[in-house]
């Protein structure tokens, strides 16, 4: 399932990887928790071979690529898809 279409340069993150408690931070604070897991079970994203957030995640997709295909498929401006789902520093 992991073949040419999870190949690195394929997606804008160029092999960068997110972790997954930033990824459902993301998915929170851009959608809200409730819908945010809707989206991630229900929303078929073609850029990672049709599965659901969710699905790819258990495939082992890096999470970095499922989280800009969810942006896409979703129309979330480009603007606010990198640097998300990190905690601000402890002071």
């Amino acid at each position: 399932m992991r073949g040419e279409a999870f190949a690195v340069g394929a997606f804008p993150c160029n092999g960068v990887f997110m972790r997954l408690s930033e990824f459902w931070l993301a998915v929170s604070d851009e959608f809200g928790a409730e819908y945010g897991r809707v989206l991630t079970h229900d929303l078929v994203l073609d850029a990672v071979g049709g599965l659901t957030a969710d699905q790819a995640i258990a495939a082992g997709v890096n999470t970095r690529e499922i989280w800009i295909a969810l942006c896409k498929a979703s129309d979330v401006p480009s603007s606010r898809w990198y640097g998300v789902g990190q905690r601000e520093p402890k002071k």
